[in-house]
């Protein structure tokens, strides 16, 4: 059997012949397994879905109640039957909920990791690495310049400065599904218990991802209808990234521009975006966590799909593994 036979690529995405069933599909589907809530790989208007819960919830937050037809929970480690295929959904440590999809057919295994990170997060599952003869990887940061620092040491950097500047608001810009929650709980974690100010487009996922028992303290909006500009002074502002580019962000007093990504490795990208204060904060695994995932999940064969596919496609073909990108459209960086 070729693994083609059981995965294969399609313009609608990841399709699963003998299940009839797409992996985080790109246009509408009949039938979706959804590996996590992020907008590029969970899409509405699939007539079925499923996905873990904390996936479905989210989807249901950002698209409304009537997102597919039908829903179907996915349990970590609970194996189904689609069609001629067994099913099972692994922690992938990306954001809440996310999952690696176990496809087995005939005893050929794939496992497709959708996006995923392998350092602590108290936001997210932690990853899983799960056996497989073929494994789908992810390749955001696949580079070997690409090597994330310590998280606990990019937070005291943004604490530090805010003691430095206390008469500046500091503005942290951050992805909306995963990484602005995981900004404000390591932030707590570091012993910040002031109220962080939040904008609105962050208020229904930071809520949800409280109602899961993930303690992000007093949150209050961040808009100055009533009060003063000056207010701010000092404050901690946790923004969707787009939000920096209107009129919102002029709003602070003197603000400190911060961004949190993998991206902020790259300081020309930090410096396009006007950052002060990059944090090299990334939900996504960097190039060692990438070849240590492979080195842990063992497979024969590593299909390699949306980033620095060929780098990493070589590495593979280097140690002896066979490899291929897989040229998927349609995942972008999440503005990671």
């Amino acid at each position: 059997m070729k693994p083609d036979d059981l995965l294969r690529p399609t313009p609608s995405g990841l399709y699963c012949p003998p299940g009839d069933f797409y992996i985080d599909p790109v246009a509408k589907v009949d039938r979706a397994l959804v590996t996590h809530g992020h907008a590029d790989h969970a899409r509405p208007g699939n007539r079925s879905v499923m996905a873990t819960r904390e996936t479905l919830d989210i989807m249901a937050l950002r698209y409304g109640e009537d997102f597919a037809e039908t829903r179907q929970v996915a349990t970590f480690g609970e194996r189904v039957r689609i069609g001629e295929v067994d099913v099972s959904f692994h922690p992938a440590g990306h954001v809440l909920g996310s999952a690696q999809i176990r496809v087995a057919w005939k005893g050929f295994v794939i496992v497709a990791s959708g996006d995923y990170k392998r350092r602590r997060d108290p936001t997210a599952e932690t990853f899983e690495p799960v056996s497989a003869n073929v494994f789908i990887t992810e390749a955001t940061f696949a580079l070997p310049v690409f090597r994330h620092p310590d998280t606990g040491a990019e937070i005291q950097k943004l604490l530090a400065s805010m003691k430095r500047f206390p008469e500046r608001a500091h503005l942290v810009g951050a992805y909306a599904l995963g990484k602005a929650q995981r900004v404000i709980r390591e932030v707590r974690i570091a012993g910040y218990d002031e109220p962080i100010y939040i904008h609105g487009a962050l208020a229904k996922l930071c809520g949800y991802y409280q109602d899961k028992g993930i303690d992000l303290g007093e949150l209050r909006p961040a808009t100055i209808e009533g009060g003063r500009k000056g207010d701010f002074a000092g404050a901690l502002i946790v923004g969707t990234p787009s939000a920096f580019a209107d009129r919102w962000a002029r709003r602070f007093p003197d603000p400190v521009a911060s961004f949190a990504s993998g991206w902020m490795r790259v300081r020309q990208r930090a410096r396009q975006r006007g950052v002060e204060l990059p944090l090299i904060l990334s939900d996504h695994a960097d190039w060692d966590e990438l070849t240590q995932t492979i080195a842990d999940v063992g497979p024969e064969e590593v299909w390699v799909t949306h980033g620095r596919e060929e780098a990493l496609v070589r590495w593979c073909e280097m140690s002896g593994r066979r490899a291929r990108p897989l040229h998927l459209v349609g995942y972008e960086d999440e503005a990671e």
